[in-house]
């Protein structure tokens, strides 16, 4: 995706203290052949007292903070910051 252009889909990952398991989910989103050239990822961290935020960041994906709220909160907010016309 060139900069200035919007993403068709907008992946919206609500995350708390998911450290361990990001790098994973993260990993495969990466490796996706998807029919839409444009996808971008946000992460939305909910308060996490672990590493979340830098994992998110070492994979270059756009990270959204927010304090905790619940997972609803953090989807709603992901929507809200995305740029797709699908998530």
């Amino acid at each position: 995706m060139t900069e200035g252009e919007c993403p068709a889909i907008s992946v919206i990952i609500p995350a708390l203290n998911a450290e361990a398991t990001l790098p994973e989910c993260l990993g495969s989103l990466q490796k996706q052949e998807e029919p839409h050239p444009q996808f971008e990822v946000i992460v939305v961290d909910d308060g996490s007292t672990d590493r979340t935020a830098s994992v998110a960041e070492s994979a270059g994906v756009r990270l959204e903070r927010i304090p905790h709220a619940g997972r609803a909160a953090a989807r709603n907010h992901g929507a809200q910051a995305a740029g797709g016309s699908l998530f």
